[in-house]
């Protein structure tokens, strides 16, 4: 670019360049935003795949065993149409399909020093 500055004569040769560097900037940040929104999907992804949760079934019944950060009044966990949802402190929410019939619901739910247990019964 400073080449064809250098070798124009007048005020052309500046208005090249300065529209130049405004695309070149324009074009730097656009590229840093989408790099940021593809870091922060691929964080949340990696957040929601590191949570491991034990399923346990038998004929009757399905024991969930499940880590939850939170102190139990802030706990609150949802069976609705074959989904378990569970919600904890600092933003946490999970979501977990499950098979079920229409019979089925919870039956027991307890959580002590941060793990969380629900059974799932015939009701």
């Amino acid at each position: 670019m400073f080449v064809l500055l250098a070798r124009s004569q007048g005020g052309v040769g500046f208005i090249f360049l300065a529209i130049a560097s405004g695309l070149m900037i324009y074009w730097v940040r656009e590229v840093r935003m989408m790099a940021r929104s593809e870091e922060s999907k691929l964080a949340k992804e990696i957040e929601q795949k590191d949570w491991v949760y034990d399923l346990i079934k038998n004929d009757d019944e399905m024991v969930f065993v499940a880590e939850v950060p939170g102190p139990e009044n802030q706990i609150n966990v949802r069976l609705t149409e074959g989904l378990l949802r569970i919600k904890g402190s600092q933003n946490f929410t999970r979501d977990v399909p499950l098979e079920l019939t229409q019979e089925m619901g919870i039956s027991d739910y307890k959580y002590r020093n941060g793990v969380l247990t629900i059974k799932i019964q015939k009701v």
